[in-house]
């Protein structure tokens, strides 16, 4: 499972016209399943977001979390995450869960996420939308839960 966050100011997810997420200071996260993912990808990398150290403290170091800061969560699901580039021009996506099975994890990343006691937004799940974000630092992470699984 791979999360792509990005610290933010203020960021929202529209769906046909419509906002359905929308979030103040805190971390967008893009989510991508991969076929090999269980819960304990989606429970280790919630753990991780939300405890990593990337929000300033007074003297503008990266010394608080998430958690510390009370930051929201703005959650999308983005199987682009699991494009193999490797060869030709067109991305594969062969290493990305099934849609059904994408789902189901990542509904249950949102559930892991709540049980943190931060506000929790979301995109909706294999819709077009449009992600507006506004990027503070920047600061852009990308984790792998591979990278704590030995996958």
């Amino acid at each position: 499972m791979k999360a792509l966050i990005q610290r933010v100011k203020e960021a929202s997810v529209t769906v046909e016209g419509e906002i359905v997420g929308n979030i103040s200071c805190g971390l967008v996260v893009f989510v991508g399943v991969a076929a090999n993912d269980g819960n304990k990808d989606a429970s280790i990398l919630v753990d991780k977001i939300v405890n990593m150290r990337i929000f300033p403290d007074g003297e503008g170091k990266f010394n608080l979390s998430a958690l510390e800061t009370r930051a929201e969560l703005l959650l999308v699901s983005q199987f682009t995450l699991l494009a193999d580039t490797r060869k030709g021009r067109r991305p594969s996506f062969t290493d990305a869960a099934p849609q059904i099975m994408a789902e189901q994890l990542f509904s249950f990343f949102v559930t892991q996420s709540q049980a943190t006691g931060l506000k929790v937004a979301t995109g909706r799940f294999q819709q077009h939308m449009l992600v507006n974000i506004q990027n503070d630092g920047p600061v852009t992470l990308l984790l792998d839960s591979r990278t704590w699984t030995g996958k």
